[in-house]
């Protein structure tokens, strides 16, 4: 299971983005796919993805279309 990004404050998104890109963030098996997504990001891009997610109300677990 992937964690929940809807919903989640933009900063912490945006951070978690950059240290994913920048080659600062790791500690999972799934962290190279994350790696590879936010490769191509530039900053403008990953504030953008990052209020996207946050302006979506969370949903609560079980609620989530599969």
């Amino acid at each position: 299971m992937y964690p929940r990004l809807d919903g989640q404050y933009a900063g912490y998104l945006a951070l978690q983005l950059r240290l994913f890109r920048d080659g600062g963030r790791g500690g999972t098996r799934y962290a190279p796919i994350m790696e590879r997504a936010a490769a191509g990001l530039s900053d403008r891009d990953i504030a953008d993805v990052a209020a996207y997610y946050a302006s979506l109300p969370p949903v609560a677990v079980g609620d989530h279309p599969r």
